[in-house]
Parts: structure tokens; C-alpha cells; sequence
């Protein structure tokens, strides 16, 4: 035999081969022979990732696609021209801009309400085909109360879906689908991952006839993931636990202190009623005295511990400005009709230790203090 058809052909034999960690099945195809048929079509780390996650939220089927707006996109699949779409006023932008893009496209209209206020219900048109709400809310935190929406909206119609996007709450503190949701879905690149080092995102489900939807979609529109990025969040789902329980504390005692600045005019946290919502940690929201909020990046710039950017949920702590940020996408108009200011701060908490995250927040408020007072001295020497 030929040198380089023996090279081509030499394998190990794997039969006796037992690893404690399941391995990274970098295939693209399998033999004809074994239950894999295709990467695109399912994989065995992410067979595997999506047994954790039912485990985890106590759904019966999880597809897991390329990131948490790959998951949303699928769900706009289920959409129609002439359905109706109700979507809450309080949403990350990017997922805002997906559903006028779509709705301009593919002919379904969007209504936006205020869905954490009860009296909205009434104002949900008869033939919405879907409600889709982030809870707890980017930005504010608001809660939204799952099974009070979904009674309504399928007493209205007894087909219409419930879909919530419940990445902030991670199916260790928010399980939709036990209240009544009929989709929930996650950025797996958030808390998943928890290390700002991999992008995924899942569709939860409990009926069979959505979850073969999603799977044909996926195999259809290729937004599978791929067998690293499903082996790497398989890793990090084994500490989510014990990153929970640290960002928890951590985010506690953080809004606690924040409150007591005086540069802080108040902070957003979420009800954490022990019924819908049974715990939070990670995220929180602050909004700054307006005679500070042009100088939100001179604060930003003075934090040590603080990355800028997108990254939220992972080991390290970071600081982003909604308004230029998350939300960039939205006009003015959308901001201001979302409440959105410039003056309002996101603080995602890492694993650091609280007293260290207060000294940088308190270190970066007085170099804001420090640079007024050569500005307020020059003042009192023109004055007099």
C-alpha cells in the first residue's frame, strides 16, 4: 500500500477508549452506520449540551443554534403575513431592529406594549399569533408575569405562542415553560458560557411539533453550532451553579451600596418574587444625576476593574451605556419612547471581591470630582 493511502486511512481504534470528559466531535460527516448522519444536522456535543439544558429548565426538547439572535430568528419563522406579533416595549435593540426588519419583509405587523403592566393586556389585538418579552426586561428589569400573559393571550386565541427570552434569568432562577410559555430561548453566549469566550443560543420546548420545527429549520438555515462551541458551553454549564450563587451575592451587595452615592440617582433590580423568579445575580442598572451624564465616559475611562463592551455575565465585571450601546440600533424617538437616557448605566458583576469593585466605582466618582475643582477655582478667581 502506498504511503500516503496508508496515512490517509490509519485511525486509532476508540472501542476501549473511555475519556471521563466527552470529547470534541470535530466531524463534519459520519459513517453511514452510525446514529450522527451530519454536523449540520445534529452533532453528539451538541446532543449532549441540549440534554443539559432540558435537564437544567425542565423542558422536554432544546435545539441549539449559532447564538441568541440565530434562536430569536427562528422564532420569527413561525410568523406568517397577516399575523399579528405583540412584543414588550422594554427590549434588547438588536432584537427590536430583527422584528421590523422582518415584519417590513415577511408581512407581519408589530404591536409594542407595555406588557409589565397588567392594564396592557386588554390593548393585545384578538388574532395575535405571538407575544414575545424579555423578563427580567433589558433595559429597567422589569418583571413581566409569564402565566398572567399567556391566560390572557390564549383565551384570546388558543393557538397563539408565548415566547420569552429568559437569558437574564438562566434556567436556574426562570422557568417559562412551567408558567404556561410555549418557547423559551437563551443567548448561550451570557451566562452559558461565563467567560465572554463562546456564542451559542437554545430554543426550549415541551411539544414535539415546535421542537421538529426547529430542528428543520436549523438543518434548512444552517444555523447550527458548532461541536467546539457546544463542548465549550457543556464545560461551562458544569460551574453555572457556582457562578450564580458568586454573581448573586456579589450583585446584592452591590446594589445596596450604589444606592448610598450620591452621583447615583437610582438603581434598577429586579423583583425576585421566589415563585416566577426565584433568584438573580450578574446585572444591574443605575442612572446618573444628569449634571453627570455627559461625562459617562470619563467615569467609564476612570474604572479599573471594568471592561467596556458588549460582554456581560462572565468572571470579569464590565460597564456599558445602554443608550450607545445595546440599543445604539433604535432611533431617538424609539429611546425616548423606551424611557432610555443617556444617563443610565449597566454594571455587569464578575466573580471579583465586592470591596474591590467598591473602591474602583468610589475611586472613578472622585476623579470626576477631582477634574471639577481646578474648573470651579477658576470660577471663584474670575468672580472675584
Amino acid at each position: 500500500m502506498h504511503r500516503v493511502t496508508k496515512a490517509l486511512h490509519t485511525r486509532i481504534d476508540n472501542q476501549a477508549v473511555h475519556p471521563a470528559v466527552s470529547p470534541i466531535y470535530q466531524n463534519s460527516a459520519f459513517t453511514a452506520d452510525s446514529t450522527y448522519f451530519y454536523t449540520r444536522k445534529d452533532n453528539p456535543n451538541v446532543a449532549e449540551l441540549e440534554s443539559v439544558l432540558c435537564s437544567l429548565e425542565g423542558a422536554r426538547h432544546a435545539v441549539a443554534v449559532g447564538c441568541g439572535m440565530a434562536a430569536i430568528f427562528m422564532t420569527l419563522e413561525l410568523l406568517r403575513a397577516g399575523d399579528v406579533l405583540v412584543v414588550n416595549k422594554d427590549i434588547y435593540g438588536c432584537s427590536f431592529r430583527l422584528f421590523q426588519r422582518l415584519s417590513e419583509r415577511r408581512g407581519f405587523s408589530v404591536k409594542v406594549l407595555d406588557l409589565s403592566l397588567e392594564s396592557s393586556l386588554e390593548e393585545i389585538p384578538r388574532d395575535t399569533k405571538m407575544v414575545f418579552f424579555e423578563t427580567p426586561t433589558n433595559p429597567f428589569l422589569k418583571t413581566i408575569r409569564i402565566r398572567t400573559v399567556a391566560d390572557h393571550v390564549k383565551s384570546l386565541r388558543a393557538d397563539a405562542l408565548v415566547v420569552v427570552d429568559n437569558t437574564w434569568a438562566t434556567p436556574l432562577f426562570q422557568s417559562p415553560l412551567q408558567h404556561r410559555a410555549d418557547i423559551s430561548l437563551h443567548s448561550g453566549t451570557k451566562y452559558f458560557s461565563g467567560h465572554s469566550d463562546v456564542m451559542g443560543g437554545v430554543l426550549l420546548v415541551d411539544r414535539e411539533e415546535l421542537a421538529e420545527e426547529f430542528r428543520q429549520t436549523r438543518f434548512y438555515g444552517g444555523t447550527v453550532l458548532d461541536p467546539f462551541a457546544a463542548w465549550l458551553l457543556r464545560r461551562s454549564l458544569q460551574t453555572l451553579d457556582i457562578r450564580l450563587e458568586r454573581h448573586q451575592d456579589v450583585t446584592l451587595e452591590m446594589r445596596d451600596f450604589l444606592a448610598t452615592l450620591p452621583p447615583v440617582k437610582k438603581v434598577y433590580y429586579p423583583e425576585v418574587d421566589g415563585s416566577q423568579l426565584t433568584g438573580y445575580g450578574g446585572i444591574l442598572f443605575f442612572e446618573l444625576h444628569e449634571d453627570l451624564t455627559p461625562r459617562y465616559r470619563e467615569f467609564a475611562r476612570a474604572l479599573e476593574l471594568f471592561e467596556t463592551g458588549t460582554g456581560m455575565a462572565c468572571v470579569s465585571s464590565m460597564v456599558a451605556q445602554p443608550y450607545s450601546g445595546s440599543h445604539a440600533s433604535l432611533t431617538a424617538k424609539e429611546k425616548r419612547d423606551m424611557g432610555l437616557q443617556e444617563n443610565l448605566v449597566r454594571l455587569c458583576f464578575g466573580l471579583e471581591h465586592p470591596e474591590d469593585l467598591k473602591r474602583d466605582i468610589l475611586a472613578a466618582f472622585a476623579t470626576l470630582e477631582s477634574a471639577d475643582e481646578p474648573q470651579d477655582a477658576a470660577a471663584r478667581a474670575e468672580v472675584g
